[in-house]
């Protein structure tokens, strides 16, 4: 096998965070192509059309120049991002323009790496092509079954499982510099599955693993939904209690409308911090809604966040943990302010 078994993310080399909070530039950008995906998978609200037509989120794909003054935003930042994250909510390759958001970024001088997460079922050779030509860096590419009759049964569509390896195939042998990452969630795979999951894509991956099902999306019971008992965090490692969250500190999600999230896991938008339609990124990133969220983690209140409180990230899927530094951050936080009166 080619590839190494390695989670999708990159758990060493890691900045230490209680040595840089507060960041006057995020190091990760959330930003959402689209918002809708062709697949309705049990385990991902965005898979259930009625629930997300009940909380009124928007539906659609970002408008190309709407993404321009986003990425021309950064340019008020004092240093270019560590990564653009072209996915939140929905399927990154419904959106057209892709290729030439990747390009426009890449262009600007103001990123230094951009990656996506696609279910894969729209990788053409073509669209390949056009998105290495742009210089994507990395590809996720979640596998959601091992056969048309799996992802029938997962993701409630209908796919040509071979034609989907043989696109992926075709994207593994022109990647370039371009980072094949595989992942498929295991919990409802059997262990001859999990056999064929590795001798199907461990030739045609850089990285290839197998995740566990995890209750990471506030207010949506995953187990209820796919039947699995959780006992172990997203890759393999234990769930622990963690009291602050440490994503809002350097990276933000900007929804395919405009709308900012405080967190990528915002699928319902109950936690919009602002809109790069009226405001500047920046000013975002500065502004008072955010702040209030950081000093009401770092001081023991996430939990009084009704969104917060419910979120399984922290427990099964963290990378990093500030929870004995919240006092010391709290107090550079304030004192990076000249006001902390929240908006």
């Amino acid at each position: 096998m080619k590839a190494k078994i390695k989670p999708r993310i990159n758990l060493e080399g890691r900045t230490a965070l209680e040595t840089v909070i507060p960041l006057s530039t995020p190091f990760v950008l959330f930003v959402d192509p689209a918002t809708i995906c062709n697949f309705r998978c049990m385990f991902c609200p965005t898979g259930d059309r009625k629930l997300i037509k009940s909380t009124g989120r928007w539906q659609g794909r970002m408008n190309f120049d709407l993404y321009k003054k986003i990425i021309d935003d950064l340019h008020q930042f004092d240093l270019p991002l560590k990564v653009l994250r072209l996915y939140k909510d929905g399927e990154p390759l419904l959106n057209k323009h892709l290729p030439e958001m990747i390009s426009y970024a890449k262009q600007s001088g103001r990123v230094n790496y951009i990656d996506t997460t696609t279910n894969g079922y729209l990788l053409t050779p073509e669209t390949t092509l056009r998105l290495l030509e742009a210089g994507l860096d990395r590809i996720n590419i979640s596998v959601d079954g091992l056969s048309d009759k799996q992802f029938m049964e997962f993701t409630r569509t209908k796919v040509n499982f071979d034609k989907f390896v043989e696109n992926i195939r075709f994207f593994y042998d022109n990647r370039r510099g371009c980072e094949v990452c595989i992942k498929t969630p295991g919990d409802l795979l059997s262990d001859e599955d999990k056999k064929r999951f590795f001798d199907i894509f461990g030739d045609i991956s850089d990285r290839i693993f197998i995740e566990n099902v995890a209750p990471c999306w506030p207010e949506f019971d995953v187990e209820e939904r796919t039947g699995v008992t959780i006992t172990e965090g997203i890759y393999k490692n234990p769930v622990i209690d963690v009291r602050t969250c440490p994503y809002i500190f350097y990276s933000i999600s900007v929804n395919s409308d405009g709308t900012v999230s405080l967190c990528f896991l915002d699928w319902a938008r109950k936690l919009l911090i602002g809109d790069v339609r009226k405001q500047s990124l920046r000013d975002i990133w500065s502004g008072n809604a955010l702040f209030a969220h950081q000093l009401a983690h770092l001081q023991g209140r996430r939990k009084e966040i009704d969104f917060c409180a419910t979120c399984g990230q922290l427990s099964h899927g963290l990378p990093d943990n500030i929870d004995a530094y919240a006092e010391e951050l709290a107090a550079k936080l304030l004192a990076s302010r000249t006001s902390a009166t929240p908006d």
